[in-house]
């Protein structure tokens, strides 16, 4: 969250405050302390003359004693008649903690129990103004988040990856408070994280936190801290007491990115949090209730990491309740123009430019790079060819990749799925050359036999038969 100043000597200037107080001393002295800190200030000595004075001025802050000749101020909460961008203290006397807690779930910013120093009004409003602006802040960062989630693209072939999520969603909502872990395998750059987020802004806890953490990036001798906090003097350089970030993920998603990367005594302390709902911090023996959705990701095949025992078993099958498996870009096919284009779209807008042609050239490119980096690759290359492009021109990628081109060993001048192509004197292998396009047929279908002939235009036992005569 944004951090807002500390000095609060200043905060009344300029302010519209409205003072509820039927003691008229008390009032007097309260009112001159807000003018002496550049306050205007409206005095009212009962609700009537409260709700007078509301409909009248934009209160910027609100000072409301609890009992008064005709009833207690809470009345003006529960009307709902103090704007919600007014910054309101209820003043309490002996035994007002009762009404206080009621006037903080009403909407009152905070409360002061009498008696009180005057020099406490500018630190409470100030306070209850950041945690409000805070407030807003969070709201409005949720709403762009949900936005950016919402411009996903989600046609063609991709269509298949929204049913998926829309599955995981409808699953959390019939849920709603327990929801089980999601693991989401696929390659460096597929996207991850963005499904991730989707799944977050899209579910019923789309309004608390998401806590994404790379555990790749943290150091081993600090992932248990960084995870599960830690106690002052826990370690050498543990000066204060932190919360980790399952604690911050409270009643909201904490998304593990890479979990593959985690020691497997991290991994053990890991499988023990989620299957409790409890953390405990470094140097502490308290047990700490959490709440969370958890989301892991992997650009690894943690069965193969299980057989090697790098990954835990336990803890895979605790994950693998729900998951997403993300394919290469490369297996996307056609889908990939469709995407660019999308792409390119949000590019513009972010640099205030006009969406350009892509060149029929870099249309090629595309539909036969390799795309080792997936749709960040995709991405960047998009990006770069923008910013680089000569005004009105076409989006030419493919010539400012010749190097790409050159190590593609789709787009070798020898291959006939280059447009140069022309047959070798010597003959070609067309009983070889089937294979290959039965065997790229079902990397693009994902290894669905009946997917692969459908883009061949063959019979599925056509394929069997072919894959059948290759083998002997």
């Amino acid at each position: 969250m944004m951090k807002f100043s500390n000095d609060t000597s200043t905060f009344f200037r300029g302010k519209e405050v409205l003072l509820l107080e039927d003691n008229l001393l008390l009032a007097k002295q309260i009112s001159s302390f807000l003018e002496k800190s550049g306050a205007d200030v409206t005095h009212c000595q009962s609700l009537e003359e409260a709700r007078r004075a509301l409909p009248e001025l934009s209160f910027d802050a609100a000072l409301f004693d609890l009992n008064l000749p005709d009833g207690d101020s809470l009345e003006l909460l529960r009307e709902g008649i103090v704007p919600q961008n007014t910054s309101t203290v209820l003043m309490t006397g002996e035994g007002g903690i009762r009404s206080a807690v009621e006037a903080i779930q009403l909407g009152a910013s905070d409360y002061l129990s009498k008696p009180f120093d005057l020099d406490e009004l500018p630190y409470v409003f100030a306070q209850a103004d950041n945690r409000r602006k805070n407030i807003r802040l969070s709201q409005h960062n949720r709403e762009q988040e949900k936005k950016k989630t919402n411009d996903l693209f989600f046609e063609g072939a991709f269509v298949q990856d929204l049913e998926k999520l829309k599955k995981i969603l409808d699953a959390d909502r019939r849920l709603d408070a327990n929801l089980p872990p999601l693991l989401i395998d696929g390659p460096t750059g597929s996207g991850k994280s963005t499904y991730a987020r989707w799944i977050h802004a899209h579910g019923p806890r789309s309004e608390n936190s998401f806590v994404e953490v790379n555990c790749s990036a943290i150091p081993e001798n600090l992932i248990e801290s960084e995870l599960f906090g830690h106690e002052k003097g826990a370690f050498t350089d543990a000066k204060n007491a932190r919360i980790g970030l399952f604690e911050a993920a409270d009643q909201g998603t904490l998304f593990l990115d890479e979990i593959a990367s985690l020691s497997l005594a991290a991994q053990a302390k890991v499988l023990l949090a989620i299957e409790n709902g409890v953390i405990r911090r470094v140097g502490g023996t308290k047990e700490i209730k959490v709440n969370i959705r958890i989301i892991a990701a992997s650009n690894q095949d943690l069965r193969q990491m299980i057989m090697s025992r790098e990954f835990r078993e336990d803890l895979f099958h605790r994950l693998d309740l729900l998951r997403i498996n993300i394919p290469e870009l490369k297996t996307r096919g056609t889908d990939i123009l469709p995407l660019a284009k999308h792409f390119l779209s949000a590019l513009s807008k972010k640099y205030r430019l006009p969406t350009p042609t892509i060149s029929k050239s870099s249309e090629n490119y595309m539909l036969h790079n390799e795309w080792t980096g997936n749709t960040r690759e995709l991405i960047h290359d998009l990006e770069r060819a923008l910013v680089m492009a000569e005004k009105g021109q076409d989006l030419e990628l493919s010539n400012d990749l010749q190097s790409g081109l050159k190590n593609n060993t789709l787009l070798d001048e020898n291959d006939w799925l280059n447009p140069s192509f022309v047959f070798p004197e010597d003959g070609f292998d067309l009983e070889k050359e089937m294979i290959r396009l039965i065997e790229r047929a079902i990397s693009q279908a994902n290894g669905n036999i009946s997917e692969a002939a459908r883009f061949l235009g063959v019979p599925r036992d056509y394929i069997r038969y072919r894959l059948q005569k290759k083998s002997k």
